[in-house]
């Protein structure tokens, strides 16, 4: 694994650059970008998976968003769905740049809300030739609607108004509200996966410095909830894409919802019993999910 660093505009990306076994530089390689979770970093579940998609003989390459982790961007913290697009595009021009990567062979693989970012990416960069996701969460629908998505968007309105209430307290010399992720705490209100996401986050099992289970509350959220991952997939995505999730996940809504609207060559893969964060590091369901994965790509990132 190599650390790079990439331009995205002004900011100055930073990424892992994970090369298949025997490495030859004079050689041409496949590569896959993998996206991470809203509120994780790249040395979490992108790194896993861009570590064995390049056991595989992809060239792979896990990145912080911008604003997060070692990337650059300012102010920090800030969640911003449109800038997590732009990331994926970076991270593909940065890919292209490399003698040993075919450019026509680039694909994505993203996990959450990185999974939704991959697909507003795929349909808007057709440099981009297959995408697969897990545990997929389009981020503007779930936060409008729940993380079951069994409410209406209108439910965001009051969140918008405490946004708008703050971002006016902030402009006028209040110190920057920040708002976690996941629930650092649980009740009988917090769904099974946002606590096992706690638990992963938050628990030596996977907690990193840089992943600080905070955002910008006045700056993000009215760019969260008017986002949509999945506007004009059924025109815009022609590229193939696989999509894998657990049968027991409360985010599998996600996953079926834009199975059902791709027009595109798609593959949906339902592993029963698996939650949302089993597909993170839990080794029976990663192993799975890769499985599925690595033929896929195989097949759809053929070249010319």
């Amino acid at each position: 694994m190599d650390t790079v660093t990439f331009p995205n505009g002004p900011i100055n990306m930073a990424g892992n650059l994970y090369l298949p076994p025997g490495f030859d530089p004079q050689d041409s390689y496949p590569a896959v970008v993998t996206v991470h979770p809203g509120g994780g970093v790249k040395e979490q579940t992108a790194a896993l998976y861009a570590d064995k998609l390049s056991e595989q003989g992809f060239v792979s390459l896990a990145f912080d968003a911008s604003y997060q982790g070692d990337s650059g961007g300012a102010p920090r913290h800030l969640e911003d769905p449109d800038a997590r697009v732009e990331d994926i595009r970076a991270a593909v021009d940065h890919l292209q740049s490399l003698d040993y990567v075919d450019a026509e062979r680039i694909g994505v693989w993203g996990v959450c809300a990185g999974g939704g970012y991959a697909v507003a990416a795929t349909m808007t960069d057709h440099r981009i030739k297959a995408i697969g996701t897990v545990s997929a969460v389009n981020i503007g629908a779930s936060w409008r609607r729940g993380w079951y998505g069994t409410g209406v968007d209108s439910d965001a309105l009051p969140t918008l108004n405490a946004a708008a209430a703050q971002r006016t307290a902030e402009a006028q010399g209040a110190d920057a509200a920040f708002a976690p992720y996941v629930p650092a705490q649980s009740d009988a209100d917090t769904p099974y996966d946002l606590q096992q996401a706690a638990e992963y986050y938050l628990t030596p099992r996977a907690q990193h410095p840089n992943a600080q289970n905070r955002y910008l509350m006045s700056k993000s959220l009215a760019k969260i909830f008017a986002f949509d991952a999945f506007h004009l997939v059924e025109d815009l995505l022609t590229q193939p894409i696989l999509m894998v999730a657990g049968s027991d996940a409360g985010s599998l809504w996600a996953t079926t919802g834009l199975h059902a609207r791709v027009r595109s060559d798609k593959k949906l893969v339902i592993i029963d019993g698996a939650t949302h964060m089993d597909f993170y590091d839990v080794p029976k369901y990663v192993d799975l999910a890769v499985a599925e994965a690595v033929p896929f790509f195989i097949e759809n990132l053929k070249g010319n």
